[in-house]
């Protein structure tokens, strides 16, 4: 892979794992903390955010790093990009806050949700406003390449954010303070990030209008088709949970949403490539390397496939030992849903990568109409599987709709002009991942102990998986020596400049 994207993927990998740790860590306390029932209204109240953000932000976040990377020869174009990007997501934050302020006070909320809504949508509204400028800020760096400082912001958010709301939530303020707790976070890594902005941009280019020659209408026009793409995409991740509250309650929804969160952990490295991709290969597309981005897209896919086969496998495995011990004996009912979130959740990893790599050339519709299909069929199935069989049926549905989206984007991919399979090596990725699932789950019905088995299985599995992926080539050394020629680097410059200082 071209040196700027291996270095944009580990800055963005780093910054995930941390977060990953920092989430696994978060979780399991505040579950305990404030319990199943609000844990679930407080997962509903994030999950609605969700969805107002991929309204509000109207594909900013995809267009910025986009246009941003694409550094056109226009006189101070990155700078307008940014001035008309900051504007358009001001407007329609702000003007999202304001409704959802006006329907609490029209007395809906409490009318369709109960009393204890009216306070979380009364913090919801300023943290609309705070998120939108801390994304707006945080792509813009990552459009510029400098994502060594984006996620070095974006994992401080988190730490924050994780430390208050403990912290509200031990001193019994419930899910308010864990909200209260991400509107603190999300503020301060709005000013931070874009104290970071300013020494990049113009700020002056947010009240500046843009000159006649600016292509406003391109930006708006991918702009709408990558909102769609996003609300469709990310109503697979938001649906099932929304359906579950009113339809099921928030204890159930507190149990499936561990599940969720479990089976979410298989994609923060293929997160990481989807969003070091759409910038790195935009360039790639902008100057018609089209074999490129397929080389690229097929490495890309084997090594999603490859890793998250492992951590499918293991969770698998240990589901039994892990969810009681990670959440709590209460949450054993969660081990159900998230046995029928894995295979989906291992479709969606892989899918994640090659929607990013199209969107970067901008041919949105083949996107729109793969994720509808995909969204189509999610919805239809919660609506069927909720009502009958609850939170299982909201695994199942959610596991047939994440699946859907490797098949009908990987045609998507074709219909666009890279073949994401050219390189998959399927066949020696099942051999491995056949030959190390019969020591995982092996190990994991021998070892007597959750703990005990928790420390060894992986540790186990993934030698025995490495060491097979090596050796039939499943992984390619040149890859191998592509990170470590970089990582010393970096390691000797940090020692460096730690030392200077």
């Amino acid at each position: 892979m071209q040196t700027n994207l291996v270095r944009g993927f580990l800055s963005i990998v780093t910054g995930k794992a941390a977060i990953l740790a920092l989430t696994i860590i978060f979780h399991p306390l505040l579950v305990r903390l404030i319990g199943s029932s609000q844990y679930g209204e407080y997962t509903f109240v994030v999950s609605l955010l969700g969805v107002t953000m991929m309204v509000v932000n109207f594909g900013i976040n995809d267009g910025i790093r986009k246009f941003v990377a694409e550094n056109r020869s226009q006189p101070s174009w990155s700078d307008h990009v940014f001035g008309f990007y900051l504007r358009l997501g001001i407007a329609l934050s702000v003007t999202a806050a304001v409704l959802y302020l006006a329907v609490d006070a029209a007395g809906l909320v409490e009318a369709i949700l109960g009393a204890r809504f009216t306070n979380y949508v009364i913090i919801l509204a300023p943290l609309i406003v705070s998120r939108e400028l801390y994304s707006i800020g945080r792509n813009s760096l990552m459009g510029l390449g400098l994502e060594n400082i984006s996620e070095k912001v974006h994992v401080a958010q988190k730490f924050v954010f994780t430390s208050l709301a403990l912290l509200l939530a031990f001193y019994e303020y419930g899910a308010i303070g864990v909200l209260i707790g991400q509107l603190a976070a999300t503020i301060f890594a709005a000013a931070v990030v874009l104290y970071f902005v300013s020494n990049k941009f113009e700020l002056s280019f947010a009240i500046k209008p843009t000159p006649q020659s600016f292509p406003k209408l391109d930006l708006l026009k991918f702009n709408s088709y990558s909102a769609g793409f996003i609300l469709l995409s990310a109503s697979l991740y938001h649906t099932d949970i929304l359906l579950l509250q009113p339809l099921a309650g928030s204890s159930q929804t507190g149990y499936y949403k561990a599940a969720l969160q479990l089976a979410e952990f298989l994609w923060f490295v293929p997160v990481a490539l989807q969003t070091a991709l759409l910038h790195s290969t935009s360039e790639m597309w902008s100057k018609g390397q089209n074999s490129r981005v397929t080389e690229v897209a097929s490495r890309v896919t084997r090594y999603s496939l490859l890793f998250t086969l492992l951590l499918v496998l293991g969770l698998w495995a240990l589901a039994d030992e892990l969810i009681p011990l990670y959440y709590g004996e209460e949450f054993t009912s969660a081990i159900l849903p998230l046995l029928f979130l894995l295979p989906g959740s291992l479709g969606f990893a892989v899918a994640r990568p090659i929607y990013s790599i199209s969107q970067g050339k901008g041919d949105m519709k083949p996107l729109i109409l793969a994720s509808g299909l995909s969204a189509l069929i999610n919805i239809v199935l919660n609506l069927v599987l909720i009502p009958k069989y609850g939170m299982v049926g909201a695994a199942i549905a959610t596991s047939i709709g994440y699946g859907s989206m490797l098949i009908f984007h990987g045609f998507a991919a074709l219909r666009i002009g890279f073949n994401p399979f050219a390189d998959l090596r399927l066949l020696r990725i099942f051999v491995a991942g056949g030959v190390s699932s019969v020591s995982i789950f092996g190990l994991s019905e021998i070892i007597d102990g959750k703990i005990v088995s928790l420390l060894l299985v992986p540790p186990t599995g993934l030698i025995i998986y490495a060491y097979l992926a090596y050796r039939l080539r499943i992984v390619d050394p040149d890859d191998v020596s592509s990170v470590w020629e970089y990582v010393p680097s970096r390691i000797t410059t940090l020692f460096s400049s730690n030392a200077a200082k």
